[in-house]
């Protein structure tokens, strides 16, 4: 007798698990509807880039942007807008930056840009021979009697063989955010580091970089890609160069500011809170479309999404608009400092923070218990372009909740273009497209609304 019940009972789960999945493709079919159809994302980020543009910590456009994605978090239905107050950082970038390189009587202008939390030049400038470096390990070698008194030329080229472009970035973007100091041991004046980017065109991109206090503190900007090439060419011909630039950036004292929060308030498990967001804050030499306003942007949609759709969630769901992820990750650090003050309960929280790029998967930071859970859903979400679940990392701003014991996953974008255009002036609302942009919140939606559903 027992043979013939357990095959039944198999038969009965699968069925089960077939009707169940039935009726959650019928649902995620309508969220996609939804978004694609009526979605608000775009015209939203319309607003942030063309009304408010730049949004760089301590400005008083990022106040702007605090203020402006307040009434967005209400129009889209969410049952509570408040705002978690923080201090941030107050970087100058001062007027815009001049450089040259001087060679055989002649003078080749340079694309430049200060590097975020660089100090300036003066506006007398700094002017020496350049050397050129291409690792830690060569500049090393080189030592105080050769760097001494040099403006250092950092050329990291990022790896053209990574097809995850990310890896690239991480390994050249140490000479970004390390680069100053470690010349300064060696008696160096100044620093230019080659734009941390996939592409070769005339625009320097900024970004962060941080001193050590143990050192001087000498000025630091990006050259273009195209210059990086053309300076380099020139150096291996040994060819006597000498550098000049003018930064005028500063330091203000730390001001205040905002993540602004919006939430859904739960049905059964209101304590129980799913975090969906992005970064509000941008670098200043564009509109900060794809880093990060497409993020924040997808997040308010998610909310937006589950209201149009009269989905009630079981758990409360918030879409967070952190403040400061470029320039020292404040928001995220004050997000965590009141999910433990207020004894809150995460159960996970979801980062896009990536561009606004055709959606093709979602990195995983949590429990080997938990991946298999959510890669159990996989073919649901095949039909929204959505397949790859093999990452293992995830966003900063939601990154620091693992101290909690959140599950965090960040949202995969394709990410060939991404750093043609990422802290460049090109970062602007004409590089997104609308479709891509509203495919990724559908996608954002449908896995909050599984983990909502059946928890992890």
């Amino acid at each position: 007798m027992l043979k013939k019940i357990v095959p039944f009972i198999a038969f009965i789960f699968c069925c089960l698990a077939s009707i169940a999945q039935s009726e959650d493709s019928i649902t995620i079919k309508k969220i996609s509807d939804e978004v694609l159809t009526n979605g608000k994302a775009y015209e939203n980020l319309r607003f942030l880039c063309k009304k408010i543009g730049q949004r760089i910590s301590g400005s008083p456009s990022a106040q702007k942007a605090v203020e402006a994605t307040f009434e967005m978090l209400k129009d889209a239905g969410a049952d509570t807008v408040y705002l978690q107050q923080c201090k941030v950082p107050h970087w100058v970038r001062g007027i815009k930056e001049t450089g040259f390189i001087q060679f055989a009587g002649q003078k080749y202008p340079l694309h430049l840009c200060s590097l975020g939390n660089s100090l300036g030049t003066g506006l007398k400038g700094i002017n020496a021979p350049v050397i050129e470096v291409s690792s830690f390990k060569q500049l090393d070698q080189l030592g105080a009697a050769i760097i001494k008194g040099k403006i250092v030329f950092f050329n990291f080229v990022m790896n053209p063989t990574y097809v995850q472009t990310f890896r690239a970035y991480s390994e050249s973007g140490i000479s970004r955010w390390q680069g100053a100091s470690k010349a300064a041991s060696y008696g160096a004046i100044g620093v230019m580091v080659r734009s941390l980017a996939s592409n070769t065109d005339n625009y320097p991109h900024t970004g962060a970089m941080k001193y050590n206090d143990s050192f001087p503190k000498i000025p630091a900007v990006a050259i273009s890609t195209n210059d990086a090439e053309w300076l380099s060419r020139k150096l291996k011909l040994r060819m006597q160069l000498t550098a000049s630039f003018t930064n005028t950036s500063f330091v203000l004292p730390d001001t205040t500011s905002y993540n602004v929060v919006g939430e859904i308030r739960g049905s059964e498990f209101p304590k129980e809170i799913i975090t969906v967001g992005g970064h509000l804050d941008s670098w200043d030499l564009a509109e900060g479309a794809n880093d990060d306003g497409t993020g924040v942007m997808q997040s308010i949609e998610v909310l937006r999404a589950l209201k149009a759709t009269g989905i009630k969630p079981k758990r409360t769901v918030r879409a967070v608009m952190f403040m400061d992820e470029e320039n020292g990750g404040r928001g995220g650090d004050k997000y965590l400092e009141l999910a433990e003050k207020n004894k809150e309960t995460h159960l996970f929280a979801l980062e896009s923070d990536a561009g606004g790029f055709t959606p093709r998967g979602f990195s995983l930071e949590m429990s080997e218990a938990q991946i298999s859970k959510i890669t159990q859903w996989k073919d649901l979400f095949l039909n929204y372009g959505v397949y790859d679940f093999t990452g293992r990392s995830s966003g900063s701003d939601v990154g620091p909740l693992r101290k909690i014991g959140t599950a965090c996953a960040e949202l995969v974008p394709d990410s060939q273009r991404y750093f043609d255009i990422h802290h460049a002036a090109t970062d602007v609302f004409e590089n997104v497209n609308k479709r891509e942009l509203h495919l990724g919140a559908v996608n954002m939606a449908i896995l909050i609304y599984l983990i909502d559903k059946y928890g992890l």
